[in-house]
């Protein structure tokens, strides 16, 4: 799974947002559900756990997350090599 941010401003260190940050904040956003048997997740007993619901949820919760003035570009979920969905708005 990735993800993309943008932004107005780069940060003193002349970036949108640290890599290792936007991983924790991503590892943070899907370890509740990750390697779950996702028709468990009350989102996912309404809709079909497809690779692009998988990606609108995680963009859902993780832009919330983001630090302000940082925006979610999108979200990419690869099911294999060549395989992926991917989430925007």
């Amino acid at each position: 799974m990735t993800a993309d941010v943008s932004s107005d401003k780069l940060d003193g260190m002349g970036v949108v947002m640290s890599f290792q940050k936007l991983r924790a904040v991503l590892h943070e956003t899907v370890c509740d559900f990750d390697h779950a048997a996702l028709d468990t997740i009350g989102y996912f007993r309404q809709n079909n756990p497809s690779a692009e619901n998988v990606a609108k949820f995680v963009f859902e919760r993780l832009r919330v997350k983001l630090p302000e003035g940082v925006r979610l570009q999108n979200v990419r979920v690869v099911e294999e090599p060549g395989c992926s969905a991917e989430f925007s708005l």
